[in-house]
């Protein structure tokens, strides 16, 4: 028990990240309910968080980034994989790409097929209806009158133009909208732009709603573990400026730190492996295995290509003059590549006809960089990436130490599944990739192919390369589990099993990664959430 509490709320939430945005949003909609937003970083105040294009200059930037990265990947060659995270309110959603891709119906209809009973495409397609204003308009799958403005892109590039006429020219379907009946085809992607700025949880859900007086937002706040009376989560301890404070939660603890830090925060609170747990010193409160484990993450390989043709972001950045044109472009009509994210187009294809629903995504760009954490090349260059929708690999993440304050290890594991089989899909892709590159007009625009370089033909050189540059696509999942077997972290209703008054709703829950980014299926668990959360306070 724990003697004197600081501050009591009815509801503590731990991340103001995608979902903690959204659950403080929902949930102080009753004014009876008192609640806490607590978030390690800053108020989402950078100002390149708000334009789109600003992705690039964020991820660099430890002020709003946690900077993990992974453990030497074996068969990524030993290499580490950068990680980056949102430290900030809006959370990894105000840094990321802003690609909008809510995903095919069979992704939920297998979480409920592994144990996540009322999960299926049927129980979440309105919440993602509720969360959205698609500004294309309502019907049978999209939305109106939501927090979140879905926009299409208005002036695509020319490399993005050809890139989606080449796959049309190979057959691929026009898909006129991801988000709707099917995600099969290829087409010019949706992003969370409202006017030509980014729409985050924090600027969509939260901003408006700040003023209630049922809800307490702390910044620069970190929470350093969970507090218990017996099995029932009662508060949390934080820290903030090297003071410590407690704070009480009557009904309920919710943690919504993500893939990385809700494992990290529950196991630094005694809940986890208990073997893991005794090894690091941490007393062990709660044995509970399934905490950082089923971790999963899209992985991609990508061509990049130096063109002759202008346009692109690589040439665009180094010249004042284009950038001022750029510039005025935005804040006269809210378009051009100021107002675009990380992709424009995006291709949905099948390794295997025989696949019932498309198992590979390539992303075009109009850009070319090694890493984004090295800035762009230093000539005009653009190019695509590819990826495996729904890999099989499992990786895990694990303390450090028990001190609290370590960075975890983060084994992503990548290409590591007994059946190599998400090694043979990503040949697949590439060998799809090599297609539309030789066909019109995408061909007509590459003067060169820089990265693999035409050379890479044979299978050994193709899995080879893919080893050589593979990284992560930035959608970590899976690591406090929603299900009802013993190695699920949490139930149906997100509730921690074997524990009282304490949830998990971010990232983390996904039974398995869906097939596109991420962040729309964030959202609608914590839209979910909160439904499922209000009843509970109700009651």
């Amino acid at each position: 028990m724990v003697a004197k509490f600081d501050v009591e709320f009815d509801v503590v939430v731990a991340g103001g990240g995608s979902a903690g945005c959204v659950l403080a949003t929902r949930l102080t909609e009753n004014p009876a309910v008192t609640l806490c937003l607590i978030e390690a970083g800053g108020r989402d105040r950078n100002p390149w968080i708000h334009v789109p294009l600003g992705f690039g200059k964020l991820v660099p930037n430890p002020k709003i980034n946690w900077g993990y990265e992974t453990e030497p990947e074996p068969r990524l060659n030993g290499r580490r994989l950068s990680w980056p995270r949102g430290k900030v309110l809006g959370g990894s959603g105000s840094i990321n790409g802003l690609v909008f891709l809510r995903g095919a119906a069979s992704d939920y209809d297998g979480w409920e097929a592994l144990g996540a009973k009322g999960w299926g495409y049927k129980d979440v397609l309105p919440y993602f209806k509720r969360m959205e204003h698609n500004v294309g308009g309502a019907d049978a799958y999209r939305g109106q009158g939501g927090p979140m403005t879905i926009s299409d892109i208005k002036k695509p590039s020319a490399t993005s133009r050809a890139f989606v006429e080449a796959c049309t020219r190979l057959q691929y379907p026009l898909n006129p909208d991801f988000n709707g009946e099917r995600i099969d085809g290829v087409g010019t992607v949706q992003l969370n732009v409202r006017n030509g700025w980014r729409c985050s949880t924090a600027a969509g859900y939260l901003k408006p709603n700040l003023k209630r007086k049922n809800l307490t937002l702390m910044t620069h706040t970190t929470v350093r573990r969970i507090l218990f009376e017996g099995r029932r989560a009662i508060g949390v301890e934080v820290e903030r400026g090297g003071s410590i404070t407690r704070i009480a939660a009557r009904r309920e603890v919710i943690i919504s730190g993500g893939a990385i830090n809700s494992p990290v925060l529950l196991m630094n609170s005694g809940v986890g492996p208990a073997a893991e747990l005794t090894q690091v010193g941490i007393e062990v409160h709660h044995d509970l295995p399934g905490v950082g484990k089923n971790l999963q993450d899209h992985v991609q390989g990508r061509f990049t290509f130096l063109t002759r043709e202008p346009g692109t972001l690589n040439e665009i950045l180094t010249s004042t003059r284009q950038q001022l044109r750029m510039a005025f472009e935005w804040l006269m009509s809210a378009s051009g590549q100021l107002a675009v994210g990380a992709t424009e187009g995006t291709l949905f294809a099948k390794s295997n006809p025989a696949e019932p629903v498309p198992d590979l995504q390539f992303q075009a760009t109009n850009f070319s960089s090694e890493h984004l954490t090295l800035g762009l090349d230093r000539w005009p260059g653009f190019g695509f990436n590819f990826c495996v929708c729904r890999p099989k690999s499992r990786g895990e993440i694990k303390l450090a130490d028990g001190t609290g304050r370590s960075k975890p290890r983060i084994f992503a594991n990548y290409f590591s599944d007994p059946e190599d089989d998400d090694m043979r899909r990503s040949v697949a892709a590439f060998h799809i990739g090599r297609q539309i590159i030789a066909t019109e007009p995408y061909r007509s625009l590459i003067f060169s192919e820089v990265r693999p370089g035409a050379h890479v033909v044979a299978e050994d050189d193709i899995r080879s390369f893919i080893r050589q540059v593979a990284g992560t696509v930035y959608h970590p999942c899976g690591t406090c589990r929603m299900g009802q077997d013993d190695t699920a972290v949490v139930d149906p209703e997100l509730r921690v099993r074997g524990l009282e008054g304490l949830r998990v709703v971010d990232a983390s829950v996904m039974p398995a990664i869906p097939s596109p980014n991420i962040h729309p299926a964030t959202i609608m668990i914590a839209e979910k959430g909160s439904d499922a959360i209000a009843r509970s306070l109700a009651a």
